[in-house]
């Protein structure tokens, strides 16, 4: 019996996350999977929602990433197979959307002012950068909004102002009292920006399914990473992962609990609907 496609694209995943310091050509990959380059490449394409070659540089830059935080930026490179600086310096912006040394210093100069604020759907935790929004999360009971924050950007000076968050707050709400468009901080892979970017694009009142999303994105098989990337979404409500459905209309799953997703929909379609 031949091979499934899912079969092989798990074969060509295994080889890479194996071999990805020397990786394969595409012909020698889709030689060892069994099938021509043209169609290996629009099948993994499919699968997975990136090539063949940006899954490597993903891996390759997670590589990287790890060892910044732990060495220099040449022995990083190094380390990740590079022949230098300048080539982890083009793998990370484009892969990754931040330098290595953003990388490497995890936010550190970097001025983060956060606030708490009401909202419909429970208290969140919105914090800007000089460059736009970087988080907005619901407060869970027991979890420290700050210490989260923390988590995301370890060495950002992080204050407390309320002052400097509630236009997000109220633009969220109302965007009529926004004077322009919120702008974004984004730290994510090229294909969850990708994601996000078409999340953007749905309106308010509406709703899609991630095979929609995946659709859209010339990846019609990637429904499962396009739910991790929309899972992964650090501006909830922004970024509106919660108009995302299952393919039958079931509400799929929500970082904040399915109850807060229903509550933000029948909202949303209220004020749609006048």
């Amino acid at each position: 019996m031949p091979r499934s496609d899912h079969a092989r694209v798990a074969d060509a995943i295994r080889i890479l996350a194996e071999r990805f310091l020397a990786p394969p050509s595409l012909d020698a990959l889709a030689h060892e999977v069994g099938l021509s380059p043209a169609h290996f490449q629009r099948m993994f394409r499919r699968a997975t929602g990136v090539s063949p070659k940006r899954f490597t540089q993903s891996l390759v830059a997670d590589r990287a990433e790890r060892l910044l935080r732990e060495t220099t930026v040449l022995e990083a490179a190094h380390g990740a197979g590079l022949s230098g600086p300048g080539r982890l310096h083009d793998l990370t912006v484009n892969v990754r959307a931040m330098t290595p040394g953003e990388l490497r210093r995890g936010g550190e100069g970097l001025s983060i002012a956060w606030g708490l604020h009401e909202t419909p759907f429970g208290v969140c935790a919105i914090a800007t950068t000089e460059r736009g929004v970087c988080e907005l999360t619901f407060v869970e009971d027991g979890v420290d909004p700050e210490a989260a924050l923390r988590q995301s950007w370890p060495r950002a000076g992080l204050t407390r102002d309320e002052a400097r968050t509630a236009h997000v707050a109220a633009a969220v709400l109302d965007a009529s009292r926004c004077p322009g468009p919120l702008t974004l901080h984004l730290k994510g892979t090229n294909f969850q920006l990708r994601v996000w970017k078409a999340l953007l694009a749905i309106p308010a009142g509406r709703v899609t399914s991630y095979g929609a999303i995946a659709q859209a994105l010339d990846a019609p098989t990637a429904s499962r990473a396009v739910g991790g990337a929309v899972g992964a979404n650090p501006v909830s409500l922004i970024i509106p992962c919660h108009r995302v459905l299952r393919a039958h209309g079931a509400l799929g799953g929500y970082r904040w609990g399915l109850d807060r997703k229903r509550a933000i929909l029948a909202w949303e379609g209220a004020r749609e609907a006048g």
